[in-house]
């Protein structure tokens, strides 16, 4: 779609970190993906602790995570082609009404308390909405502002999304203890897949003539692998990400360590929300400070800091030093999460995002889900300790190989487009100056 950049009022100066806000189509963007992520992350603590409370096992929980994860890598590359060739926010609009009904059926399998098998195969359904839906969303943000506002615009987005990450769990911790049930965590997760529809249906940016619609092969469907194999860059950062949170993430265990902790589904919700809490405050620290000059080693250190913080929490034994290396393990997440988001904005094309998103997708879904899997089954051969802590070392340890083989890493500077992406953006500019100046508020 041709973007819709024109701000709502005449921007002020450059460096004014609020101006980014200014432009209605962004904003719809954010405000439907915090509804959609108050949502989802809402379900994550129910469908966690649900499944705890009836079988009492990690493994089950491990599972979650590798059910969330076979159709990301069954179906996101297919998603990225049908991204890059056709319109994107219909794209997201089918995506979010299979989410709805995914929603739906696990509040109607919480009710029933229906069987197991019917529960994993609702969050089968998520995986598959996720799928499709993330490679579209995420190129939507760079259609609805201009390319010098992309780091910007990044860091609302991951904040909108931490705050979102922040008030569902300990909103859905708070549900599920007023309720005694998941069920009614379901139900708004569905209301929140509606809204999200609705935003994105009044964005006003008009669909773009897509590239010709080349036939599904394995050969277009690899071109994302191919493009990020040549950049060390871009492939340093989301290798950083994948491996980093693949071996240290800790929150798919929170339920066990809340019943250590001594604390109940509240302390979970507050658990589960304290890594956002420590990204949000980052984030809008980052909102309001110069862009980074020395972007490869502050993502290096960033992540170095996020496995430390994850030894310290897999140690503790006080439910306020678990909060804090939670917060501090979130903070330094959030850099992370926007140095790499920007690279992937402004190193690649516009034809080639939705692949790009599509392959970003399945790193993240590895690294998260997989993670998650990898966490449960480490935790049930040994121990919840020794699955958190041996994730925190193993993270430091992947900061290190990544240092000493990709060294433009240690070199990248300010975040800026690679040349490939620069003449997309000349062209997307040109194209633009021969469109009719869109209406604003």
């Amino acid at each position: 779609m041709e973007p819709s950049r024109t701000p709502d009022t005449q921007p002020p100066e450059r460096h004014d970190p609020y101006a980014v806000l200014r432009y209605r189509d962004f904003r719809l963007v954010v405000a439907g993906r915090f509804v959609a992520t108050l949502g989802e992350l809402m379900v994550s603590v129910a469908i966690g602790w649900e499944l705890y409370q009836r079988t009492n096992s990690a493994l089950a929980l491990g599972f979650v995570g590798l059910t969330l994860m076979i159709p990301v890598l069954l179906f996101s590359l297919p998603a990225g082609h049908i991204a890059d060739h056709y319109n994107r926010q219909h794209i997201v609009v089918a995506a979010q009404a299979l989410l709805f009904f995914a929603s739906l059926s696990l509040a109607a399998l919480s009710w029933t308390q229906g069987a197991l098998p019917l529960v994993y195969g609702a969050l089968f359904l998520i995986g598959v909405g996720s799928a499709f839906s993330s490679p579209a969303a995420s190129t939507l943000i760079p259609q609805t502002v201009p390319p010098e506002s992309f780091e910007k615009a990044t860091t609302w987005s991951s904040s909108s999304w931490q705050l979102a990450a922040v008030i569902g769990p300990a909103l859905g911790g708070v549900v599920i203890a007023v309720t005694g049930g998941a069920t009614l965590v379901y139900l708004l997760d569905a209301c929140g897949s509606l809204v999200y529809i609705v935003l994105i249906l009044l964005i006003r940016a008009q669909p773009a003539t897509p590239p010709a619609k080349r036939e599904t092969t394995v050969r277009s469907l690899a071109e994302g692998l191919r493009f990020l194999r040549g950049s060390q860059v871009l492939l340093a950062a989301i290798t950083l990400d994948m491996f980093a949170v693949l071996l240290g993430g800790a929150t798919t265990l929170l339920p066990i360590f809340a019943d250590m902790l001594h604390v109940g589904p509240v302390g979970l919700g507050w658990l589960r929300a304290a890594p956002s809490v420590g990204a949000a405050v980052m984030a809008l620290i980052l909102t309001h400070t110069a862009p980074f000059k020395r972007a490869g080693r502050t993502l290096l250190w960033a992540v170095i800091v996020f496995g430390l913080a994850t030894i310290v929490f897999g140690l503790s034994r006080n439910f306020y030093l678990s909060l804090v290396a939670l917060l501090v393990l979130g903070a330094a997440d959030n850099i992370s999460v926007v140095i790499r988001h920007s690279l992937l904005l402004l190193r690649t094309p516009d034809a080639m995002r939705g692949r790009i998103a599509a392959v970003n997708g399945i790193f993240i879904s590895a690294s998260n889900e997989l993670g998650g899997f990898e966490s449960g089954l480490v935790a049930w051969l040994f121990t919840p300790v020794i699955s958190v802590v041996l994730g925190g070392i193993g993270t430091i340890v992947v900061v290190l190989a990544v240092a000493y083989f990709a060294p433009e890493m240690r070199r990248l500077g300010a975040l800026t487009p690679s040349p490939e992406a620069e003449q997309s953006l000349v062209r997307e500019a040109e194209a633009e100056a021969t469109e009719q100046a869109p209406v604003v508020d």
